[in-house]
């Protein structure tokens, strides 16, 4: 019998990518024989109530074309579903996709792992009723985010360079309660992350080594240091070379609290809302094509 897949369309997504892709992967699951719905969404709650469409149709997966704010939408009604989900990455980070081994510039090959039908569970943090698929960010990067988010120029990843140096001229460490399974650690930090997976921002490996599928949180906290070693650090984090920096301390556990007055925290690059925040772990909650 042939698979049924539901291809679920942000054309918005990354300036227009997604419409620009959603040609290329429908012909090239329909060319496997799998027969194709397609959804195209005009609206951020359009995802959530697709997703729901999706289900209720008895489509064999869903696939999403997509940025992580689109794929943090569609997981909202998906996890603990058991529907198989695919990506096709179309967004300005891509962390989700790249956490889960999805070509990221090839839509054909990103097609082709649905076309596959491997699947794999993932796992999924929650904080404030929501299914995070990357990271919870709060401070530093979380206002990095707040900025990038309301810039319509750069395009892509440089985005985040440009919001980082216009942040860089006024920012000073801040305070912190950090709780993990319980052990509480007061301290001064530049930022906070919490991920499921390791990348957030287009690739910065913020929490490095991390498993999407070990049942655990990965905590990293950047101790005070200076703008400029802050600024000298990043490259650092997109290849993964900071690791063991004794200025940076790393932990993992199942339940994690973060404290800082004033701070907003970020999800999947979009406002979660302000600390403190609890954050636990969902393991195996989402089902994907990968």
């Amino acid at each position: 019998m042939s698979r049924k897949i539901a291809l679920v369309v942000n054309p918005t997504s990354g300036k227009g990518l997604g419409a620009r892709v959603a040609p290329v992967v429908r012909g090239r699951l329909e060319a496997a024989g799998l027969t194709v719905d397609e959804y195209s969404t005009t609206c951020a709650e359009d995802v959530g109530r697709i997703s729901a469409d999706v289900i209720a149709s008895g489509a064999d997966a869903v696939a999403l074309i997509g940025g992580d704010g689109t794929v943090h939408l569609g997981a909202q009604v998906l996890a603990k579903s058991g529907m198989p989900f695919g990506v096709i990455p179309a967004g300005t980070g891509n962390d989700f996709a790249r956490g889960i081994g999805v070509p990221l510039k090839d839509p054909a090959a990103a097609a082709d792992l649905i076309v596959a039908g491997n699947t794999r569970a993932v796992d999924l943090a929650v904080a404030k009723d929501e299914y995070i698929t990357t990271v919870v960010a709060g401070g530093f990067d979380s206002l990095v985010n707040k900025r990038a988010n309301a810039m319509s120029w750069p395009k892509g990843n440089s985005r985040y360079t440009v919001a980082t140096l216009a942040e860089l001229r006024t920012f000073t460490p801040l305070e912190y309660v950090v709780t993990v399974d319980g052990q509480v650690i007061e301290t001064k930090a530049m930022l906070v992350a919490v991920g499921t997976g390791p990348t957030y921002g287009g690739g910065l490996q913020i929490c490095a080594g991390a498993e999407i599928d070990d049942g655990l949180l990965d905590v990293t906290i950047i101790s005070p240091i200076s703008r400029l070693t802050l600024l000298q650090l990043f490259p650092k984090l997109a290849k993964g070379t900071h690791v063991g920096d004794p200025r940076l301390v790393t932990l993992r556990g199942k339940s994690v609290r973060i404290e800082s007055p004033g701070i907003t925290a970020y999800a999947d690059g979009e406002p979660l809302g302000p600390l403190p925040v609890d954050i636990a772990i969902a393991p195996g909650a989402l089902t994907v094509l990968a």
